[in-house]
């Protein structure tokens, strides 16, 4: 019985699971939301959870902390200045696990494991580049119709 032992093995040995881990935490962090299997998602989740908490205290000891778990410089960047601050009112839960169905080549279960809030963010990114091009279309407009009048 495994009475005492948490955690998933995943059917790895110690240093390829802590490998794959660090590996999964680092891309969540970064892109905020990836496609796994569900095993591996539910393993990940404590521990981005850790890091965003990590990034919320955002102490030297912290940062080295975090620096020493994570896999980029850019990760721990992003983990401190943004993610910190984004979650700062928030207790705790900053991920969510959606299931997608089974994969197509070995029917393994998918799973979408994405930070609480990242489809908040990415829909203000959208509508302000769509908004930017609308009004440098209008700028343009404006130019072209200026040069006829002037003609």
């Amino acid at each position: 019985m495994r009475h005492g032992k948490s955690g998933y093995k995943l059917k790895r040995d110690c240093g390829s699971r802590n490998s794959l881990l660090k590996g999964l935490v680092t891309s969540v962090i970064e892109h905020e939301r990836i496609v796994t299997t569900v095993p591996k998602a539910k393993a990940i989740k404590p521990l981005v959870d850790k890091m965003i908490t990590l990034g919320k205290r955002d102490t030297l000891h912290a940062r080295r902390q975090a620096a020493a778990f994570l896999e980029t410089p850019a990760s721990v960047k992003k983990l401190f200045d943004k993610l910190g601050t984004r979650f700062g009112q928030r207790n705790g839960g900053y991920t969510r696990i959606v299931r997608l169905g089974n994969r197509k080549g070995d029917g393994a279960e998918q799973a979408m494991i994405e930070l609480v809030g990242s489809e908040l963010v990415k829909r203000a990114a959208d509508r302000a580049k769509r908004r930017e091009e609308r009004l440098n279309a209008i700028r343009q407009g404006t130019e072209e119709g200026g040069e006829a009048a002037e003609k």
